[in-house]
């Protein structure tokens, strides 16, 4: 696909550092890697950049910047909380190389500009409007929804302010049935080997089977965005076939799979489990699996399949005890939906993780109360609090209006009057994470009953509490290495930099 730019000219894609998570090697952002293999599958040099977990990353930046004089073209991905260093590193770039062009693209792109086409269909100037003028004022180009095809618009000499390939009616856009045709995710061009995580002994990396999840739970970012809404899938087989190839380079025996979710399609998750036994039947291996499902769709025909197939951890966000604070937040579950979904698990033989969140419309100390007596009373294998975030792209953000009389607060509000007040966050400058290190969190959010301090407290508590009920161990937080500089006596490490530049050379 012709660019604008010559063939051999490179392009550098950067992965910021996420220094809100406990450990930011456990899993690779996926999304980048797959941008990077289709340039390389159309002959353009590409360079990735990993800044994950480096607390000195700006230097690395300027190492590789003194090392690569020739680079002038630069993609950033980046979630909501990954923005204010994503923009630190833009700032690097601008002083260092002001002819680059630089180009934002990932989760916090997308979901920003489909909460700033929500307001243009409003006739209004929301949240939305001024989140995305945030992103165009800083970056040359933003890049909204998926990258496959886009990044080739981007690298154009007439690049336009925004590229929207979150659009159903877009060429961009990936339609039903291509996700087979673009090659696997370029896991080669980062260091695979430091990311770890291990699911039930077995050594495990993660993968994308699926896209798009179609429910409208309320705190959920992309529920207004396409991308992340409309259901693409591939072939059980197509899936099976990633698996073969990342046991046979790598030496994989463990998966967990990053689909929203992984029973959304009618028997899809059957189809998936049967392929996976006859991958482990045909490599004489076996395997170990971790995914999401939904818990009303969750079936006992489900969990005998999956056990079958080698999954052994299931996750769902569960989210609340209280069957009201589930209405609020659209989940079309109840309190005793999401028991159903724990009992099946365990009794197919599968552990049970159990995803909670507080700080909905209408929570209150009862409701966080009821939520707390649900994990005692179940005992899932494990749990996570976290603190309700509210993101660009979710209906918590896109449908909160202005409080009068109150500058900066909005308001949103429930069908059945439960509300839920946040304050307007700069994210180029605040980290809004939805999962972090106890003790660190924020609450941008607040409910006429909880304060955003309460709502910390209650959140940190309820922690305290199910983890030692849980024999769960406190959350230990990874220190951040120190990038240390070779001051010009070489090449920056392959932890950090890796390049399809050596590679095609060799082959031309």
């Amino acid at each position: 696909m012709s660019t604008g730019r010559s063939a051999s000219s490179p392009v550098s894609l950067v992965i910021p550092p996420s220094p809100f998570l406990a450990d930011e090697r456990v899993f690779p952002f996926i999304g980048v890697l797959k941008v990077a293999s289709v340039l390389e599958a159309a002959g353009v040099p590409v360079d990735i950049l990993d800044c994950s977990g480096y607390a000195n990353y700006q230097d690395l930046l300027l190492e590789y910047l003194d090392q690569h004089r020739d680079m002038d073209w630069f993609g950033i991905t980046a979630t909501t909380p990954q923005l204010p260093n994503a923009v630190e590193l833009l700032h690097t770039i601008r002083e260092q190389r002001p002819q680059a062009r630089v180009t934002v693209g990932g989760p916090h792109a997308t979901l920003t500009t489909a909460a700033w086409k929500m307001d243009q269909e409003k006739g209004l100037r929301g949240r939305g409007s001024i989140a995305y003028d945030q992103l165009t004022s800083l970056f040359d180009c933003v890049v909204a929804g998926d990258g496959e095809e886009a990044v080739f618009r981007a690298l154009g000499v007439n690049q336009p302010q925004l590229i929207d390939a979150d659009d159903l009616h877009s060429d961009l856009f990936l339609k039903r049935g291509s996700l087979e045709d673009f090659p696997y995710p370029a896991r080669q061009l980062i260091d695979l080997a430091s990311y770890h995580y291990t699911i039930d002994g077995h050594p495990a990396t993660s993968l994308i089977g699926q896209l798009g999840c179609p429910f409208k739970c309320g705190f959920c970012g992309g529920r207004d965005a396409a991308s992340f809404r409309f259901i693409r899938t591939r072939r059980p087989e197509h899936i099976a076939q990633e698996i073969r190839h990342l046991h046979s380079v790598y030496g994989y025996t463990g998966y967990m799979f990053y689909d929203d979710e992984l029973n959304v399609t009618p028997r899809g998750l059957e189809d998936l489990c049967g392929a996976l036994i006859a991958l482990q039947d045909e490599l004489g291996t076996e395997m170990r699996f971790r995914g999401f499902v939904k818990a009303e769709l969750f079936t006992e025909r489900q969990a005998a399949a999956m056990y079958k197939a080698g999954f052994r951890v299931l996750l769902s966000g569960v989210e609340s005890g209280s069957d009201r604070i589930l209405a609020a937040m659209e989940k079309r579950t109840t309190a005793e939906i999401n028991s159903r979904c724990l009992r099946l698990a365990r009794d197919a033989g599968m552990e049970f993780k159990a995803l909670m969140s507080i700080g909905h419309p209408g929570e209150s100390r009862r409701t966080v109360v009821e939520s707390v007596e649900w994990v005692l009373r179940e005992q899932p294998n494990e749990v996570d609090w976290t603190v309700i975030t509210q993101y660009p792209g979710s209906p918590y953000f896109d449908h909160s209006v202005r409080v009068s009389g109150q500058r900066g607060t909005w308001v949103y509000e429930t069908m059945a009057g439960e509300l839920l007040y946040s304050r307007e966050v700069d994210y180029t400058r605040e980290a809004e994470f939805y999962k972090g290190v106890s003790g660190s969190y924020v609450s941008y959010v607040w409910t006429p009953d909880l304060s955003a301090d309460t709502l910390v407290w209650e959140r940190d508590e309820a922690e305290r509490v199910t983890r030692a009920a849980l024999g769960m161990p406190p959350i230990q937080s990874i220190a951040a290495e120190q990038f240390e500089h070779s001051m010009g006596q070489g090449l920056l490490p392959a932890r950090v930099l890796r390049s399809t530049r050596e590679t095609m050379a060799v082959s031309h």
